[in-house]
């Protein structure tokens, strides 16, 4: 009965996201020590995003490439979270992002600019849809810290609208273009 659950579950997935977009980040070769010797698996680490602004990351481990792939991918597709991009192609505003000793800046770029980040965040950035961002890694390379500074940071942005939101006023307001404040501004020169 489980198993037709999830077979079906697994299913529905498939139909709800197939142009989901799955870059594989890394393969690890990791060992295990029993009585007879070594036992031999592979960690994946994987992220998946729909290129309109859902982004997720993933990781897992098998005796085999293939299941170790499955298995990150399925993980990524549940962490998956929304991040807000401006005009659908850069990022709201600069950001930082701290995961243990994983430190990356991320900055929003003119049109035409590129995806300027190395490794793993650039494979986030693919994924998740931006064509124009600047991206820094300080501090650890390893992939998985990295992955999940990039996360961390994403997680911070926030729209112009939800800013708006909670401090209950206007966009404009929030931008400071409201026609009263530059009145006041440019009469007490």
């Amino acid at each position: 009965m489980a198993r037709a659950d999830r077979q079906e579950r697994s299913n529905r997935e498939q139909k709800e996201d197939p142009e989901l977009i799955e870059k594989l980040v890394g393969i690890n070769r990791v060992a295990k020590v029993v009585k007879g010797g070594r036992r031999f698996g592979f960690a994946a680490l994987v992220v998946v995003g729909d290129g309109r602004g859902r982004v997720g990351h993933g990781a897992g481990k098998a005796r085999e490439v293939p299941e170790a792939i499955r298995k990150a991918t399925e993980q990524a597709k549940r962490s998956m979270v929304r991040v807000p991009l401006r005009e659908g192609r850069t990022l709201h505003h600069d950001i930082k992002g701290d995961y243990g000793a994983g430190h990356v800046i991320l900055r929003s770029a003119p049109s035409g600019t590129g995806v300027i980040a190395g490794g793993p965040m650039r494979a986030i950035f693919e994924s998740l849809g931006v064509q124009d961002v600047v991206a820094k890694s300080t501090g650890s390379s390893n992939p998985h810290n990295m992955i999940k500074a990039t996360f961390a940071a994403l997680n911070k942005i926030g729209s112009p609208r939800l800013v708006a939101a909670k401090r209950g006023k206007k966009v404009a307001e929030v931008f400071g273009r409201n026609s009263n404040d530059s009145n006041s501004s440019s009469s007490g020169k």
